[in-house]
């Protein structure tokens, strides 16, 4: 068969998640960090789920980048990884939060006091 060259799949992304559109969880965003649970890629997945388990494999991602790699959007990687998750495939977690601001003329002061020692 010969590839469309319009860019466009032949088959549409959503059929990787069997036509569903929502996940089991709404714990899941662009910054959740996926990582495998298993030393090895579990046997028996389908095309769309097993690409995303091997490229976790590889080391943690989010699951924006994970969508990027496999050139699938975000709202059908969230079902995918949150099936992985409910089968034991795929941790999630919540990306972790920025580090509180601390007060510049605290820094000064620290900065100050370190040049002083000297």
């Amino acid at each position: 068969m010969t590839p469309r060259h319009d860019g466009r799949r032949l088959v549409p992304p959503y059929l990787a998640t069997a036509g569903r559109t929502q996940p089991t969880r709404n714990t899941l965003d662009r910054l959740t960090l996926l990582t495998a649970t298993t030393g090895r890629v579990p046997d028996g997945l389908e095309s769309a789920p097993l690409r995303l388990a091997t490229l976790v494999h590889g080391g943690a991602l989010s699951l924006a980048e994970a969508s990027a790699h496999l050139g699938l959007p975000v709202s059908i990687l969230r079902v995918l990884v949150a099936d992985l998750v409910d089968a034991g495939h795929l941790s999630a977690r919540a990306p972790i939060p920025a580090a509180e601001q601390l007060d510049p003329q605290f820094l000064e002061r620290v900065l100050s006091g370190l040049r002083s020692i000297r």
